[in-house]
């Protein structure tokens, strides 16, 4: 499994790590408890055999006395079994011992033995040199110390798991709310488009290490702003220079009177001219940006296209009907960028439908609009394109220059509606658009 999401991957690691520390964190604790334990053993051995070299003297005739306190006697008593002594001489000869045998109780030169385990210090007493050797029987060591070692795997090793799920709960609360910026600049990003080119990723509260990328895109969103810029201004200088010069080409043409070859001119004139008029409408969709709380009555608008197209379907022999509610149908949208896309979408249908047949436009009152002709129909190989700017197929009339349902596409897109392309059972081809519905502008209020 691949995890994309950084905060996924920053939680991961750190159960990896919590559970490695779930594990070792206790057997580290146990090793530096038992440590201890061990060091302060051998420092109560130690302490031990330097009280017992205190308590040697030599007498006034030479011999060796251990003089030893009511409270030594009791710990090194064979009753209480715990604790044993010795003090030897350099010869390794036994002079006082614990032992009721009065033998060594460590081999020579041994610090343990078995369950037996002690400390040496050497003391000089006169003119000799004695050893003292103590030791512990570790088979009786103090209960407390023995629950201590034995038991704090399994309770404190336990107690240590839910810390470290806390802290790991903590440290995700903590990264979430790091990223919490990275959130918002990421869907402030998800709304830059062409025709939103002016929003720029917010550096308020940016981690230091980010805030270098976020100030690098959006120095590429303004030099991209830049240049979207340019381009749509070429397009409309353009579209508005060419208007004059095919006017005054197409008055002249007419003042001539009829010649030949002048019809022939008037429909090239007339074709450039659409063109010219499609540049303008795509260079002012760039540039218009929608207000998304904007309301439009769609059975208003599909009834303004159906009137003012209805003269050129009467024209070219065909017909335009117009179906659905007649009460308000409201969506979400700008009513004159809407007029534009269904009008270029029933002017199309026109173009292809069959001689003496209607186009239909109907309406849905969920916010939706279907435009059906009775023409040829479009290849399934060719829907991926025919919203493409200047792609014309080859079965296709020459007379277009392919913009007309680029527009469409660019309304489409613009209020985040919909558009599919299907084929008719009876033939012909079905444009259909799902707008968002909204509730009614008084409602609204």
């Amino acid at each position: 499994m691949r995890f994309r999401s950084l905060l996924s991957r920053i939680v991961l690691l750190h159960i990896v790590a919590v559970a490695i520390a779930a594990v070792f964190l206790p057997l580290v604790l146990f090793w530096l408890l038992t440590s201890e334990i061990d060091h302060l053993h051998r420092e109560s051995m130690q302490e031990q055999a330097d009280a017992l070299g205190d308590r040697l003297v030599q007498a006034a005739d030479g011999t060796l006395q251990l003089n030893l306190t009511q409270s030594q006697r009791d710990l090194y008593s064979a009753a209480y079994g715990r604790y044993t002594y010795d003090v030897r001489d350099p010869e390794g000869q036994v002079l006082f011992s614990s032992r009721a045998d009065g033998r060594a109780i460590l081999p020579a030169g041994a610090s343990s033995s078995g369950s037996i385990s002690g400390a040496r210090v050497t003391r000089t007493v006169g003119d000799r040199v004695l050893r003292i050797e103590v030791a512990e029987d570790l088979a009786h060591r103090d209960v407390i110390t023995d629950d201590i070692a034995a038991n704090f795997f399994r309770r404190v090793g336990w107690i240590t798991i839910p810390i470290l799920l806390v802290l790991l709960a903590i440290d995700i609360m903590i990264f979430r709310r790091a990223l919490a910026p990275l959130l918002r600049a990421s869907e402030e990003a998800s709304r830059i488009g062409p025709a939103r080119t002016d929003i720029r990723l917010p550096g308020d509260g940016m981690p230091a290490e980010i805030r270098p990328l976020v100030l690098a895109v959006n120095q590429a969103l303004d030099r991209l702003e830049d240049g979207f810029r340019m381009q749509r201004q070429f397009t409309a200088d353009a579209a508005h220079q060419l208007r004059t010069p095919l006017a005054v080409l197409r008055t002249r043409i007419e003042t001539t009177g009829p010649s030949a070859g002048s019809a022939e001119l008037l429909d090239d004139i007339a074709r450039m001219s659409r063109i010219v008029h499609q540049l303008l409408e795509i260079a002012e969709l760039d540039t218009l940006a929608l207000d998304p709380e904007e309301i439009a009555d769609l059975q208003a608008v599909c009834a303004e296209v159906v009137a003012a197209i209805a003269p050129f379907a009467l024209a070219h022999g065909k017909d335009i009907a117009l179906k659905g509610p007649d009460t308000p149908v409201y969506i979400y949208g700008n009513a004159g960028m809407l007029e534009r896309a269904i009008f270029n979408l029933a002017e199309n249908a026109i173009k292809y439908t069959a001689p003496r047949t209607s186009v239909e436009v109907e309406i849905g009152s969920g916010g939706a609009v279907w435009v059906r002709d009775r023409g040829p129909g479009i290849r399934p190989s060719e829907r991926g394109f025919i919203f493409q700017r200047f792609w014309r197929g080859d079965n296709r009339d020459t007379e277009g220059a392919g913009l007309g349902l680029s527009i469409v596409r660019a309304v489409i897109e613009d209020h985040g509606a919909s558009i599919m392309v299907g084929d008719l059972a009876a033939g012909g081809t079905e444009f259909s658009l799902r707008f968002r519905p909204a509730p009614a502008p008084s409602a609204a209020a």
